[in-house]
């Protein structure tokens, strides 16, 4: 039997999941449970969608992830698994590179919980639930905030008293995975290009973007929580700290009615009262639905602006995730916005969605590049456990 590591990504409503044989090679096995908490749906390489057996709105994280693992066990064909590899959202100060799980990592990741509640916790039952199926089997834990440690101090800053600065009160960022992968395969498309002044914008139910130099990340638009940055599906992004203190001392809100609001209620979903998800705003003809995809929009141009004096200009712009890849209205939208560079996009191109999207005479390259976080958890994982 082959032997396998396998990548887990537990996230807030979805768990995706891929076998390897070996560092750098196409997975032999990819799956993904969607719509957790909602109306749960699976889809595996070979596998039928019943498969998991019967998957209903109270279906929780943990056992979700024992029945991907039951059904691994009955279909030895994809591999005799010998490591597991996950996506944890925070690291936090002490984590910035991967590391394999022990009990007090674990201890101390839990710590973290309420610096990413919609992330953390189902990473972390991720990690929990293979060691109640295999309590010997290494597990690798890989950190979305880990990419962002190359930033200087000064742009981890908050204008806060330092005692706080160094208690650990500081922008950290995310989404670091993704940016990681890109940042490896920006020179064979790039070339030269690839160590100059690049902006990756990460856009999906979360994101945020990253100004990279040398292509390391120097600022990005998430900050101390992924609420930072960017609106995003159900996330409100950057807000006048007033507001928070208006809701809970005006309206009388708790601290836990306004972290439902700010994590759950707010963004595309909020600013529409349609839906968190784009493509649903983009068949919809209700004026709510265009004014939230140009906030968007707007918000992400915003945002690039501010983080440009860390880098000093703007070289390339790379569209990457589930918006950024698939959304030529939102590429439009956020680049429309940023004609005062000299940035210009081919509108052809651009709508069919291809790799180079720019037009001749831009000053700026655009780029649309599919991201692979699994591709980086499994180059670690081959690293720490062999």
């Amino acid at each position: 039997m082959t032997d396998v590591q396998l990548v887990m990504n537990a996230g807030s409503s979805s768990l995706k999941f891929a076998a390897y044989t070996a560092k750098g090679d196409k997975p032999v096995l990819k799956g993904k449970v969607a719509g957790i908490g909602r109306a749960p749906e699976f889809s595996a390489t070979g596998a039928q969608p019943d498969a998991l057996g019967e998957l209903t709105p109270d279906t929780p994280h943990d056992e979700v992830v024992q029945r991907v693992l039951g059904w691994l066990t009955a279909h030895p064909e994809f591999g005799d698994i010998k490591a597991v590899g996950h996506r944890v959202v925070h690291g936090g100060r002490d984590f910035s590179k991967p590391v394999l799980v022990t009990d007090d990592i674990l201890d101390q990741l839990t710590v973290l919980e309420p610096l990413a509640p919609s992330h953390q916790p189902h990473n972390l039952a991720a990690i929990r639930a293979v060691r109640g199926w295999k309590a010997e089997l290494p597990q690798v834990a890989c950190f979305d905030t880990g990419f962002h440690a190359s930033q200087p101090k000064l742009n981890s800053m908050f204008g806060l008293p330092r005692s706080l600065t160094d208690q650990g009160v500081i922008r950290y960022g995310f989404h670091g995975l993704s940016y990681e992968y890109i940042a490896r395969i920006l020179p064979r498309h790039l070339g030269q290009a690839a160590d100059g002044r690049v902006v990756v914008a990460h856009l999906g139910n979360g994101a945020s973007m990253c100004a990279m130099e040398g292509r390391r990340s120097v600022a990005t638009t998430m900050g101390f929580s992924a609420l930072d940055g960017l609106v995003m599906g159900r996330r409100c992004g950057s807000l006048d700290p007033g507001v928070l203190l208006y809701l809970q001392q005006g309206l009388g809100m708790t601290i836990g009615q306004i972290e439902t609001l700010l994590y759950k209620e707010s963004g595309l979903l909020g600013v529409s009262g349609v839906s968190n998800a784009m493509q649903v705003l983009q068949d919809s003809t209700a004026p709510e639905a265009a004014e939230a995809i140009e906030l968007f929009c707007l918000r992400a141009a915003q945002e690039l602006a501010r983080m440009l004096p860390c880098i000093g200009g703007l070289d390339a712009l790379v569209f990457t995730a589930g918006i950024g890849e698939n959304s030529d209205r939102v590429r439009a939208g956020i680049c429309a916005h940023l004609e005062w560079l000299g940035l210009a996009l081919s509108f052809d191109a651009n709508a069919a969605s291809d790799t180079i999207i720019h037009a001749a005479d831009s000053k700026v390259q655009v780029w649309v590049l599919p991201t692979d976080e699994e591709a980086v958890i499994v180059g670690h994982m081959h690293d720490l456990v062999a």
